[in-house]
C-alpha cells in the first residue's frame, strides 16, 4: 500500500531516517567543520549501528553530496522564486544575503572552502548553474548601456555556463560581476569579518551594486 503521496511505508520511512541522519550532519558541520563530519558518531545519535547507517548512505562522500544538492536546490529555488515575484539585480542580492545569513553553514558548504580530498557529481554543477541562470535573466533585463570589455572575448569560454540562456557578452559579464562582489562581501560578512568595524554590510552591497550598475 503506498500513501497519496505515491510512497510506500517503507519509502517514507527511508526518507525520515534520511532526513534525520542529514539534521545530524548539519550539527556535526555547524559543531566541528565537515573534515570533522563522522558517519558513525551520527550512527550512535540516531541509535543504529554503523554499518546499519550504510544502508542509508554508501559513504561520507555520499552524505556530503546530499547535503550540498540539498542547499543548492534551496538557493536556487529561493532566487528563482524571487525573480517570478519581480525581484531584479539588486533585490537578489538581498535575496541571497538573507539566504546565507539564515544558515552560514550550510553557505559555506558550497562557497567556502572545499573539502579535502571531495568531488561534486555533475548534477550538483547542473544545479548551481541554475542560479547563474536567474542571475542572467536579471541581468538580462537591465538597460544596455555598456561598452564593450575585454571579457567580450571570452564570452564563448563561458558559454557553457548557460547554454540554454540567450546571454551576450555584456549580460554574462554584469552576472558574474554581480556574483563575484556580492558573494566577496557576504563571505566576509558570515566569517565574521566586519565584527567591530561599526557599519552596515547591507549598505556595503548596496555601494557595490550601484558601482557595478552605473559602469
Amino acid at each position: 500500500m503506498t500513501d497519496p503521496a505515491g510512497q510506500s511505508p517503507r519509502e517514507r520511512y527511508r526518507a525520515q531516517v534520511r532526513a534525520e541522519i542529514k539534521q545530524h550532519a548539519w550539527e556535526q558541520i555547524a559543531a566541528a567543520g565537515v573534515p570533522a563530519l563522522s558517519l558513525n558518531a551520527i550512527a550512535k545519535q540516531v541509535g543504529m549501528s554503523g554499518p546499519a547507517l550504510y544502508r542509508y548512505f554508501a559513504s561520507r562522500d555520499e552524505l556530503i553530496t546530499a547535503l550540498i544538492r540539498d542547499a543548492y536546490r534551496s538557493l536556487a529555488d529561493t532566487v528563482r522564486e524571487a525573480r517570478s515575484s519581480g525581484a531584479g539585480l539588486a533585490e537578489l542580492a538581498h535575496v541571497v544575503r538573507d539566504w546565507g545569513r539564515s544558515d552560514p553553514q550550510r553557505y559555506f558548504l558550497i562557497y567556502g572552502t572545499p573539502v579535502p580530498g571531495y568531488h561534486a557529481p555533475d548534477d550538483i554543477t547542473a544545479i548551481s548553474f541554475e542560479v547563474m541562470t536567474v542571475l542572467l535573466d536579471a541581468s538580462d533585463a537591465l538597460p544596455e548601456d555598456r561598452q564593450q570589455t575585454p571579457f567580450d572575448t571570452h564570452l564563448e569560454t563561458h558559454r557553457d555556463w548557460a547554454a540554454n540562456h540567450p546571454a551576450d557578452a555584456a549580460t554574462l559579464h554584469r552576472a558574474l560581476s554581480f556574483w563575484t562582489r556580492l558573494h566577496g562581501v557576504l563571505s566576509l560578512e558570515l566569517a565574521g569579518h566586519f565584527a567591530g568595524m561599526k557599519f552596515d554590510p547591507d549598505l556595503l552591497i548596496d555601494e557595490e551594486l550601484k558601482a557595478l550598475l552605473e559602469n
